[in-house]
């Protein structure tokens, strides 16, 4: 494989991080907008999973409407999977959202991850950037 064709293959990383990026400040735009929008609910937790990584793998809600939805996995971020072990929730719901279902008492912080997630992202995503774009001029001048 000749320079050219790895200076221009080099331009994937910071396009990837740039997508990540996008990503999660899309996934804490969606948070906060199920939490602003969304009806709050009590879930009734019939599975909690503990292992490496935090999951209320079963969730059932009952909603105000007197319906039910049934969530059947809900990812926590592991530094505040804790504070949520608890038969039931209160929880905030948004059908047909990207996030619909949101764990009331710990939406602000996954919010605040998202958006923390999305900045350190996007100053990978500016170096990533330089390191590829002063890279490939000084493989244009060599």
């Amino acid at each position: 494989m000749n320079a050219s064709r790895v200076a221009r293959l080099a331009w994937s990383v910071p396009v990837l991080l740039l997508v990540l990026t996008l990503h999660q400040a899309w996934t804490a735009y969606e948070l906060q907008d199920t939490l602003d929008t969304g009806t709050s609910a009590m879930a009734e937790v019939t599975r909690y999973e503990r292992s490496d990584r935090k999951d209320v793998t079963h969730v059932e809600l009952d909603m105000p409407d007197g319906s039910t939805f049934e969530k059947t996995r809900l990812a926590l971020p592991y530094s505040i999977g804790h504070r949520v072990e608890a038969e039931s929730l209160q929880v905030t719901v948004h059908p047909g959202a990207a996030q619909e279902v949101v764990i009331t008492q710990i939406g602000h912080t996954q919010v605040g991850i998202a958006w923390s997630n999305a900045g350190m992202g996007f100053i990978a995503f500016l170096m990533a950037f330089s390191g590829v774009f002063y890279w490939n001029r000084w493989q244009k001048k060599a």
